[in-house]
């Protein structure tokens, strides 16, 4: 029995390793013989995670190859566990019989701290004879290091995706944060200016405008870094499949905010991976319909104003509505004798669990792509994506992505309000309009809430001080104003005692972990010159407003 293990486990360790030897081609092959494809995932973002790494998106680096020979060690442990040996003492009495496949990886690893394993085998030996508690002790300091490596990796990553130094970056972004302020209280001063003070606040407006320009052109990152590894992807899938295209991207010298770039990559893979799969059609149907047997695929970014657009098009056979609105009426979606548009149809399959896949292979068929790129495109990025499609001539998605930095970075357009004897900060990039209600404008609800109607639309209405049990100082509703924000699909009214006025703010973080100790919607503490205040978290607000149950 002990013998059977070891072949096995052997069997693996051999597989990793000529496919680390291959430079990552037969990962795929691995992750099956480990049964590591079809462990069941919840999370669409850990499934993202195996299938970039599967369809050689995430190379595979030796941190991955140890982890897996740790898998590997694992499996070999669970296997002498059901057999009764672990007390035998089998895990550390063949240790030099597993050293081989280590020496194997050793020449491409000499920075690493288990490079020469046969060493630590001889150790083994000799602590084996005085005490049998001490052989444990390499993996553990081996998976240490290994962690370390990681880390290190990411950190590397990072900084040469934008090739500057973060610690400089953080330092211009602090100038400039402080300059701001110096202006905002000389401007604040009042009364003393003459025409010459006043033409240097003119000239410093300017410095700072050019300056905060500059600062956010650091961070920009071309999109190529992300649209070039698609070749493969794209490649991999139709050779898989057995279907012929061209693949062509557009636009790829785009520069977007670092953070927007690394946020696109898993909604493309996922794109991508439904327009090779779903749209294009295989050869012989493509002869079959008069079209050219390749079909083609096309990736292309463009800017239009302060909106970023990224579009996924094929030229295959198009969105079936029937089908799709059959499928959300089976899967209790929508109403079976509901009355929608096409485009509204279309928009069904960025439901979550949605899928028209007929089995479920390691390509479709599991609902989770969509769902996780509306999970990005809405809820991190704030964008919107936008679906056309011609029966028989293709689909079409867009993707429109607000260039606009996160409200939790550095300075920001902010709106300032009153509330009581207390102001507070709500960032301008998720405020559509300001509006005085009337209070026959208000409707209470059965469940305790209200609506307020803006304008012929009906808004949630979140009273702030009755929310963060804050005293107010206006109970006539028509002397209040309401500030209507959007939150993805999200629109509410949130109510104040009075807005100051709109400036730019210096968003800083607290130096206590308040998020932690508090469970409040605020991002930190905004400076605005000679005060003060703090800053509304308008996403966290809204989402944890709208999740909380209604009281009768």
């Amino acid at each position: 029995m002990i013998n059977s293990i070891r072949n096995c486990i052997e069997g693996f360790e051999r597989e990793i390793l000529t496919m680390e030897q291959a430079k990552g081609q037969g990962i795929r092959d691995v992750l099956n013989t480990m049964g590591l494809s079809h462990v069941k995932l919840p999370s669409s973002q850990v499934i993202a995670l195996m299938d970039m790494l599967t369809d050689g998106i995430t190379p595979v680096s030796p941190d991955i190859v140890t982890a897996m020979l740790t898998i590997c060690e694992g499996y070999k442990k669970l296997l002498f566990a059901m057999a009764g040996l672990l007390e035998e003492g089998v895990m550390n009495a063949p240790a030099p019989v597993d050293t081989p496949p280590r020496q194997e990886t050793a020449p491409q690893e000499p920075d690493r701290d288990d490079s020469p394993p046969s060493d630590a085998s001889e150790d083994d030996k000799q602590a084996s004879a005085s005490s049998g508690t001490k052989a444990p002790t390499p993996p553990n300091d081996e998976s240490e290091h290994a962690q370390q490596q990681t880390n290190q990796a990411i950190k590397a990553s990072s900084i040469s995706s934008i090739r500057v130094d973060t610690e400089r970056l953080d330092n211009i972004i602090e100038l400039v944060g402080k300059l701001m302020v110096t202006y905002a209280v000389i401007s604040q001063a009042g009364g003393a200016g003459t025409q010459q003070a006043a033409s240097s606040l003119r000239e410093l407006d300017l410095i700072i405008t050019n300056l905060q320009t500059e600062v956010n052109a650091v961070r920009l990152v071309p999109l190529k870094q992300i649209f070039v590894p698609m070749h493969r992807l794209v490649n991999s899938l139709a050779q898989k499949m057995g279907k012929k295209l061209s693949f062509d991207i557009q636009g790829d010298s785009l520069a977007l905010d670092k953070t927007i770039v690394e946020s696109l990559n898993e909604p493309l893979v996922h794109l991508l991976r439904n327009a090779v799969d779903h749209g294009l059609e295989m050869p012989e149907e493509r002869k079959a319909a008069g079209k050219p047997a390749a079909g083609s695929v096309r990736l292309s970014a463009s800017r239009r104003g302060e909106n970023a657009y990224i579009e996924i098009k094929d030229d295959g056979h198009g969105l079936d509505p029937d089908r799709i609105l059959t499928k959300a009426v089976e899967k209790g979606i929508v109403e079976p004798d509901a009355e929608l548009e096409e485009r509204d149809i279309f928009r069904l399959i960025l439901e979550s669990g949605f899928s028209t896949a007929a089995e479920v292979t390691d390509v479709s068929g599991r609902g989770v792509g969509m769902d996780a790129v509306i999970n990005v495109i809405r809820n991190t990025l704030d964008g919107e994506i936008d679906i056309h499609s011609t029966p028989g001539h293709g689909s079409t998605f867009t993707l429109e992505i607000p260039l606009s930095r996160s409200a939790n970075e550095g300075i920001v357009e902010a709106l300032v309000c009153r509330l009581g004897q207390d102001q507070f900060i709500i960032p301008s990039q998720d405020v559509v309009e300001i509006y005085v209600p009337r209070p026959q404008e208000v409707v209470d609800l059965p469940d305790g809430r209200q609506t307020v109607d803006v304008r012929g639309h009906v808004h949630t209405l979140l009273r702030l001080g009755d929310y963060l049990d804050i005293e107010t100082d206006i109970s006539d509703m028509s002397r209040a104003q309401a500030v209507v924000v959007r939150v993805g699909e999200l629109r509410t009214a949130i109510l104040v005692d009075e807005v100051l006025r709109q400036q730019q703010v210096v968003i800083t973080k607290f130096t206590l972990p308040v998020g932690e100790i508090f469970s409040l919607p605020i991002l930190g503490y905004g400076m605005m010159g000679e005060s003060d205040a703090l800053v509304v978290d308008v996403e966290a607000l809204v989402r944890s407003f709208c999740a909380e149950e209604p009281t009768a």
